[in-house]
This record gives structure tokens, sequence and C-alpha cells, in this order.
């Protein structure tokens, strides 16, 4: 791209050197640098991009872009100091890829739980109805077959530039994805044009990193704020009447709002919900009349998600007739309450739930259909929100046998992290165990005929953070084979 058109986008900027005429890339890892790049330094938590600009320099760097003066050669590469780099990065980025998120329609989840669930309800209705759609989370980036691991929930504002130019290459018209809270604080969503903006609730977690819950919600306005001041499209705000927090969001937001809910009166409302094991059926209150729904999603938190991506959906411009038909349709959601397939006396079940208000819901969820008992694996992950450990354990109480654990352990004290669990169990039938196979494999050989168990904190992740490394790890993998070893005469079906 021509650089001084590139440039042209930041008005605050002192240029040291002389300017290429193009560049040909942009990037903020020294180790991704190849000639003729643009490389921005960013002062990160723990990394200050700023330390490795002689290596991006000596990988082909032609320009850098920082928030100080460095001394460097400038006879072979041009520096550009901005105020802020972070900002730059997203304004170049949008620049650079050519603001894909204008030319299509993007859907952003956010909330404390339910963000998985709901984006993928809403990807997979908008594919049975006729439209292509990529997805953007927890778990990658799915694009048609294709699919690419994250860092994180939210990637950063280069990632997500690029992710949406390639996706706007692949004809994808739609794209939704899940927005954290951390990602919005730190700017990863800057220069990205949502049109429909859903939250989904706001409970305990990340504490850690926002310190109240005050903060915490704050963060998750900036979404809605920045909602809706372009005319030139609609945009929507879809909330969860239920939660106080929506009150606030309805402040911030100049969108039109669509709610929905449970308990309060909203655009869109579930009635006379019925569980069962495999299905969940309820009556929908919506602007176009009543409506009995089902749908192979469990429980009531998936009500109020399915309620989320229906809301959505409809101010996309789909009929509520249409939207029933297509719930019926959407595949249960791998490792959120998601049954495990076995032939054995007892249920087992894998969920992701890693937050008090999770593990409360998961649990109402297979209460109903104990035969004999409830066996609750819980767990939480080392150097993070230590606060809500004993709420952790308060839930998981509601368990006839409570087997606390380890998500992923990082550098801190495993016995430490139980020891903080274990101050908010309510009765006595728990043990600790730090290894989270050992954990499983406790739960699976105490099981008795009749028995449920949940397995809950990592759903289908297929690894465990053990100091700094990924290591191999799936609870689904392991709960099928101890359950093998336990019932060896009735094995379960791979």
């Amino acid at each position: 791209m021509n650089t001084d058109e590139l440039l042209s986008s930041l008005k605050m900027k002192n240029t040291y050197g002389i300017l290429p005429e193009k560049i040909n890339a942009i990037h903020q890892d020294s180790r991704e640098v190849g000639p003729g790049t643009l490389f921005i330094c960013i002062q990160g938590h723990t990394v200050d991009g700023h330390n490795y600009c002689n290596e991006a320099i000596s990988r082909g760097a032609s320009i850098v872009v920082a928030e100080r003066k460095l001394p460097i050669d400038y006879n072979n590469t041009s520096l550009v100091v901005v105020p802020d780099s972070k900002k730059a990065l997203s304004v170049l980025a949008g620049k650079f890829y050519g603001f894909p998120s204008l030319d299509m329609t993007l859907f952003g989840v956010t909330g404390t739980n339910g963000k998985t669930t709901v984006t993928s309800i809403i990807k997979q209705m908008l594919q049975k109805s006729g439209h292509t759609a990529a997805l953007s989370g927890t778990n990658g980036l799915e694009v048609g077959n294709d699919f690419f691991t994250s860092k994180n929930t939210t990637s950063d504002a280069l990632t997500n530039h690029l992710m949406l130019h390639y996706v706007k290459e692949k004809n994808i018209d739609h794209v939704v994805m899940e927005v954290s809270s951390q990602g919005l604080l730190e700017g990863r969503l800057w220069g990205i044009d949502f049109d429909i903006v859903t939250f989904t609730n706001l409970t305990h977690d990340h504490l850690d990193y926002h310190e109240t819950m005050e903060q915490y919600g704050y963060v998750k306005s900036l979404l809605f704020s920045q909602l809706g001041n372009n005319t030139n499209k609609p945009k929507f705000a879809v909330l969860n009447q239920d939660d106080s927090w929506s009150d606030l969001y309805r402040k911030v937001t100049a969108a039109e709002v669509i709610t929905y809910a449970i308990h309060e009166e909203a655009s869109f409302q579930a009635a006379n919900i019925r569980y069962y094991k495999d299905r969940t059926s309820f009556t929908l209150h919506s602007p176009e009349g009543k409506f009995q729904a089902e749908m192979r999603l469990l429980g009531e938190f998936n009500v109020y998600n399915a309620l989320a991506a229906i809301a959505s959906m409809y101010v996309k411009g789909v009929d509520v007739i249409s939207l029933v038909e297509l719930l019926k349709e959407i595949e249960p959601i791998q490792g959120r309450m998601e049954k495990i397939t076995i032939q054995a006396p007892i249920t087992m079940y894998v969920d992701y739930a890693h937050t008090p208000d999770a593990i409360e819901k998961s649990i109402s969820t297979v209460l109903p259909f104990k035969q004999n008992r409830l066996i609750y694996v819980a767990g939480t992950g080392g150097d993070r929100d230590a606060y809500k450990r004993p709420f952790i354990a308060e839930k998981a109480s509601s368990a006839d046998v409570v087997v606390l654990t380890i998500n992923d352990p990082r550098y801190e004290d495993t016995e430490l992290i139980l020891k903080e669990m274990e101050a908010g169990m309510q009765h006595n039938n728990y043990v600790l165990i730090p290894d989270r196979k050992e954990a499983i494999s406790h739960a699976i050989e105490i099981s008795e005929p009749g028995d449920i168990i949940v397995f809950a904190g990592k759903g289908r992740e297929d690894y465990q953070i053990i100091h700094n490394e990924k290591h191999p790890h799936s609870d689904l993998t392991i709960a099928m084979e101890q359950c093998q070893h336990k019932y060896r005469d009735n094995a379960p079906s791979f």
C-alpha cells in the first residue's frame, strides 16, 4: 500500500528519515516481520514492543511506529512517533485492510457467560437460513471448513482487521464475534463497525483484572456506547431484561434496543418452560405473537441463550416462525453441558462452567433428572481471580459429592488454590485432588449406577496450562477412557 496514503490517516505524528514509497505488511510481533514491513511498537502487560524494534529492522522493517524517539539509523529505516501506538495500530490496520467490517453484517456478543453458545446458535441460524457466516471467539476462528486457533477470546486489533479482511476475501457476508471485557478495555475492537450487539449477563468473573464489578460492568458498556452513531446502517442492541446491567447499556447506546427475558416483560420472553433429559421446550412471546419452541439444548441458561440468538436474528430480518423452526435444528454446543455418549449405568457431562453463576446453572440443569447422586468436578485456574474460588465451591456444594481440582495451574501453588476453594464448601462430602486427570478418574471410580457426573471448568478444551505452556489434556477423552475401564462390560461407544 502507498505509504503516504496509509500514514495520512494519522493526524498527530512526527516522522524521522525518508519514508519508503509503499509497505507490504503491518506487524506488531517482530518475529513476523519481513522486507517492506511497517512495525508497530506496542507496550503490553509483560512485553514492550519498543525493545524489539532492532530485531524488526534486522528482519526488514522499513518503518517503525513508536511512542517515543528511538536510537535507530534513519538512513535505512524511517520512524513515526505517535502519542498512542495502540490507537495508531487500529487506525493503520483498518486503513491497510480497507475497513472490511463496513461491507458485512457484524454481530457482537458480550457478557460473562453464554457468549460461545449464543454466537454458535447465531452462526448456525445464519447458515441454515442461507447466509454465509464466520465465527470468532474462545474456540478460534471458523470460516467455512477452515479453522484457526486464537490466543484470546477477542484477538488484538491488527488480527481482527486481518481476520475480517480474510473473511471478506472468502465472500462471507456475516461475522459473529465473542467480545470480551479485556478486549474492550485494551482497544482490540477499535475501528470495527458492529451492527447488532447482544448482552448475555454479568456475574462474578475477571475481578483480578477489573478489580470491582462496577469497573467490569462499565467496561462492557463501551461496546454499547460505540454502537448506533453511524446512521448509514441500522444498529441494534439486544439486552437481557432480567439482568440489571441492561439499564446502563440501554442508556449509553444510541442504537435501537430489543430485549429478551424469562421473568421480566420483554420483546422476546419465554414462558411455560419444560425441561427434559434431551431437550427443552417453552412458549415464545414475540412481537409477531406466541409460538411453541423446542430445542436440543438443556437448562434455563440455554433458554436465555436461545432468546438472545432469536432476538439478534429477528433484528437482522428473519421472521419469528422461521427462527422457531431453525431452533429445532440447532446442534448442541460442544463442551457446554455436553452429554458424553457412553454405554454405562451412569450419565456424564462436560461443561465449561468456571464461574460461580455458571456452576450454579449447570447443577440446576441436571438436578431434576438425578436418580442416585450428583458428583460434581469443579475447578478454577491459577494466577487468576482468586476472590471467586470459595464461591465456586459454595455453588458446587449443591451436588452430593464434590471433587475440587485445578483447571489450569499456571505458576500458582495448587495446594493453595484448593485450600482457598475449600473455604466455601457447605458440606463434608468432598475431596481435594490437584491433578485434574486424577480428579476425573476419582469421580468415575466412586460412581454408582444411576449417578450423574459433571466435569466442569474446561469443556472441550484440549490442553491444560502448566506454567506458561499448554500440555495436551481432554476431559472428554479421559472421562471416556476411565469409564471404559470401570464399566468394561458396557464399553462406551466412540
